[in-house]
Formats: structure tokens, C-alpha cells, sequence
């Protein structure tokens, strides 16, 4: 079964000949293919490794990426989600010629963005992306004339920060840190591997205790300090969010929540849901 991108390129009308889904850009039968093709230029996009020398030796004008940050910032495999992790108000798109060094290339464009502190990365993702898009169309004539080698900035190294690869084991929320944190962490963590976190439901008749493993889809940071539990640990509905309480008297508020193997639901779809049993943080 083609990948995505292979499908995206067919449903286009690429001949399958001219699609390559090798394991690494390293193979010799895809650097072979690839060398046949006599390309003058490559471009790169969402590729979180280094490429060989084999491979940027083949096309005369060199490689060109689209790396969605404002590099030096954010190197490596993930750099809008570690962007929205850290609460950046600003970030952007830049093109660099690549080198064998992780997107440490000169930089021949970049396009800065003010980020909403609501969007998610896979949103922020696709933006950046088309965005880079428009970038390469206006840089062409320069990178495909020489010129964009001579105008392109090298990197200042001493301001390099890393993103680097997401784990799975990261998407848990522990709540002994502040709303904010765990809220940019939703919006960093949405799509793949999402965030989770565990609940205890308890039935006010018999006192039976119930652990939910919730995903967390949707927050926002409480502004208001009128939030109130019987217990500090007291999961609360107010409006129509899951007030949890957070460190430093700061409360995150639920908006989507899905347990697993179900839908996304609302909030308030959840806690209707709970027929009045109460609900603590694990």
C-alpha cells in the first residue's frame, strides 16, 4: 500500500516509476534511480535526518529544505511541536541549503508568524508548510541562477536549540505543573502521540473506585480563580470545561476529552456522563 505522500504524488498523476520510497536516502538503488533522473535541484521537507554526501552530490544547484522554524531555532525532528511545548509567540518557516550537519545549512529565506496561543501543531504544521511553499516559489529564481548560494546566510551555531524526536512516553499530563505548561503541551502533543492522563471516578452509593485513562484533546488556561473542589485533588465541571486543579493555584480547563477506543466528546458529554459520581486527579 502506497505511503501518503506516494498516494498524494498518484492521485496527481506522477508515474509510479518516478516515486522512491526508500528505507533510507542512503540506498544505492534509490541514489542510483535517483542519479538517472539527472535532477538539478532537490528539495526536502519534513525529513528528520541527515542526509549523505552521496545523495547531496548528485544535484548540481544542491539540496534545498523546507524546515518549519526560524533556524537556527529548533533543529531536528520536531520543531513545531517543541516550539508550542516551550509557548513560542513567534515562530516561522525558512529555507536552507542542506549540509551534513542537522539543518545547520545557510539560510536563503525565512518568513516569520505570530503563533495563536490556541492552535494545535498539526494545524500550525500545514500553515507552515504552505507558507514554505510560497517561500521556495519566490526563491527559485535565485537558487536556480546561483545567486541564492552567494545571498544565503550561514547559521550562528551559538544560537542553535534542538527539537528533537517525540515520544510516546512523553504524552502523559502530570498535574503538580503549571496550566500553562500542560496546556502547551496539548497543543504541541495533538494528532501524534497525543496526551493523556488518569482519573478516578468514584461512585458516591458504594465508594467503588474506577481509573480512566483519558486523552486529553482540547484546553485552555483558566483565567478566572473561581474554580472550586472540596479536595485539592477534585476534578470540577465548570461552564463547559473539566476544571483540573494545577501547581501554583493555576487550573487547566477541559474542553474534548476521548477514552479509548471512542469518539471525541465534549466536556460536558463526559462529565453528563458520569451521572453525578465524583472525579479526582490520579
Amino acid at each position: 500500500m502506497p505511503s501518503p505522500v506516494a498516494q498524494y504524488a498518484l492521485d496527481r498523476g506522477f508515474s509510479s516509476d518516478l516515486i522512491f520510497t526508500p528505507e533510507k536516502a542512503g540506498e544505492d538503488m534509490f541514489l542510483s534511480n535517483l542519479k538517472a533522473l539527472q535532477p538539478e535541484l532537490c528539495i526536502t521537507a519534513a525529513y528528520g535526518n541527515i542526509l549523505p554526501r552521496k545523495f547531496l552530490n548528485i544535484p548540481p544547484l544542491g539540496t534545498v529544505n523546507i524546515h518549519p522554524s526560524l533556524l537556527p531555532l529548533y533543529r531536528g525532528a520536531a520543531p513545531v511541536q517543541r516550539a508550542l511545548q516551550d509557548g513560542v509567540k513567534e515562530t516561522g518557516v525558512s529555507l536552507a541549503f542542506t549540509v551534513r550537519a542537522l539543518d545547520a545549512g545557510p539560510v536563503i529565506a525565512c518568513e516569520r508568524l505570530e503563533v495563536d496561543d490556541q492552535i494545535k501543531a498539526p494545524d500550525l504544521l500545514e500553515f507552515l508548510f504552505s507558507k514554505g511553499s510560497e517561500l521556495l516559489i519566490h526563491e527559485l529564481p535565485s537558487i536556480l541562477d546561483g545567486s541564492a548560494k552567494v545571498k544565503a546566510k550561514p547559521q550562528d551555531d551559538s544560537k542553535a536549540t534542538l527539537a528533537p524526536k517525540i515520544t510516546p512516553e512523553e504524552s502523559w499530563l502530570y498535574f503538580d505543573k503549571e496550566a500553562l505548561v500542560l496546556h502547551n503541551k496539548v497543543r504541541a502533543f495533538a494528532g501524534w502521540p497525543g496526551t493523556r492522563a488518569k482519573v478516578v471516578v468514584i461512585d458516591n452509593k458504594n465508594g467503588h473506585h474506577n481509573i480512566l485513562e483519558l486523552k486529553i484533546i482540547t484546553t485552555r488556561v483558566c483565567n478566572h480563580n473561581n474554580v472550586q473542589g472540596n479536595e485539592v485533588d477534585d476534578i470540577t465541571f465548570v461552564k463547559d470545561a473539566l476544571a483540573f486543579p494545577c501547581a501554583g493555584c493555576t487550573t487547566l480547563e477541559v474542553l474534548e476529552v476521548q477514552l479509548p477506543g471512542k469518539k471525541v466528546i465534549s466536556a460536558a458529554a463526559f462529565w453528563n456522563g458520569l451521572r453525578g459520581q465524583k472525579v479526582k486527579k490520579l
